[in-house]
């Protein structure tokens, strides 16, 4: 089969999507009294979507509270998926990536609003891309569009090539920043390049693969034990487009050097880990600042976006009224990975499918309705 292609904007519009409009919660302490309502949501969106498997989590900043999972690995066999099974994340891996860069900012080594010239020294860099800054690229607002650098002839090159993922990074923002920007600078245009860009960033300030730090950065201080990079293998779920298995061996995932737009994976508990730290559990691993610069939405014009996350203003989000919830969606089309949090109310909830299509379905819909479920418990 041809190679994956990122499902960018319909990822990202099924996010935004999501956000229920409810009532506000409850102030009580609700996970453990709707865990029978959550088995039911989880239980009916599986039958009505039918992907092969579909997994769940509520999280708060304790940690997960309720789980589930249904279905099996792969189409067509029996091995039932487990909770401790690894997803990919697709594009809710740029949160990840604009979380590290946010790191460097706390340890001093980059800072807010840096120049692209500035990150990338004895590059050259189309005058144009003067006053754009590696925010620009977090918020997808720096006029890079992902039509001519990533097509379908590119992508199959870059899955055979050989060089050094940093060289092969630093190669694709010299391609993008070579030339004037061909979107509109300022205006929300979503697109992965922006982020295989952010990534050459981050390793042109540390001297280090963005894997490299990734792990060292994210992966080890938050305690991320299942956390990895491209289609998961080995003893985990295959991917499925259309119901159909995509052996992990083979043409299972975007090329590598796309890695900081999408390409990491984990299981619940880990992922669970990450949103957790984002609504404010781990002020050691991120400062309340950085993590306040993340969550915040770019001014300008619609959708609110912030670094890897959409941004909507919401009556049960926040602490006796409306508050932020943050929200995104990835998918390499053989994987669907959707999160929403109400960082103010310290509550999250994941949803994990391994199918791009049915799986879309499901975890939009049931991420819906277990949000739904706590908000009128």
């Amino acid at each position: 089969m041809e190679p994956p292609v990122f499902a960018t904007r319909r990822a990202l519009l099924g996010g935004l999507a999501a956000l229920p409009v409810v009532g506000a919660w409850p102030a009580m302490a609700f996970v453990r009294q709707t865990d029978a309502a959550a088995e039911a949501a989880l239980d009916a969106v599986f039958a009505e979507a039918a992907p092969p498997a579909l997994a769940a989590g509520i999280v708060t900043r304790e940690g997960l509270g309720w789980t589930g999972v249904r279905g099996v690995r792969r189409a067509g066999a029996d091995d039932p998926a487990t909770l401790d099974d690894r997803w990919h994340l697709g594009s809710n891996t740029k949160a990840m990536t604009a979380a590290v860069f946010g790191r460097l900012v706390d340890q001093g080594r980059a800072r807010w609003a840096m120049p692209l010239a500035e990150a990338f020294t004895g590059m050259t860099i189309d005058p144009a891309w003067a006053a754009i800054t590696l925010d620009d690229l977090m918020h997808h607002r720096a006029g890079l569009l992902d039509g001519p650098l990533i097509n379908q002839s590119w992508l199959i090159a870059a899955h055979g090539d050989q060089r050094p993922l940093p060289e092969q990074r630093a190669a694709f923002a010299a391609r993008a920043l070579g030339a004037p920007p061909r979107g509109p600078v300022g205006q929300f245009a979503y697109g992965n390049g922006n982020y295989i860009v952010l990534g050459a960033a981050i390793e042109a300030l540390t001297g280090e693969a963005w894997e490299a730090v990734m792990q060292a950065g994210l992966f080890t201080p938050l305690g991320l034990a299942s956390a990895g990079f491209g289609a998961p293998r080995g003893d985990a779920p295959w991917g499925h487009q259309d119901g159909v298995g995509v052996d992990p061996a083979g043409l299972a995932d975007n090329p590598p050097a796309l890695g900081p737009a999408g390409t990491a994976h984990m299981n619940l508990a880990d992922y669970g880990r990450f949103v957790a730290a984002m609504m404010g559990s781990r002020p050691d691993w991120l400062s309340e600042g950085t993590r306040a610069q993340l969550l915040t939405p770019a001014a300008g014009s619609p959708p609110a976006y912030a670094a890897g996350w959409g941004v909507i203003r919401a009556p049960w989000a926040g602490v006796g009224g409306p508050g932020p919830a943050i929200t995104h969606s990835g998918s390499n089309t053989l994987w669907f990975a959707t999160v929403l949090a109400a960082p103010e109310r310290g509550i999250g909830f994941i949803t994990l499918s391994n199918d791009g299509t049915a799986g879309q379905r499901a975890c939009t819909t049931l991420i819906r309705r277990l949000a739904e479920v706590h908000a009128t418990a």
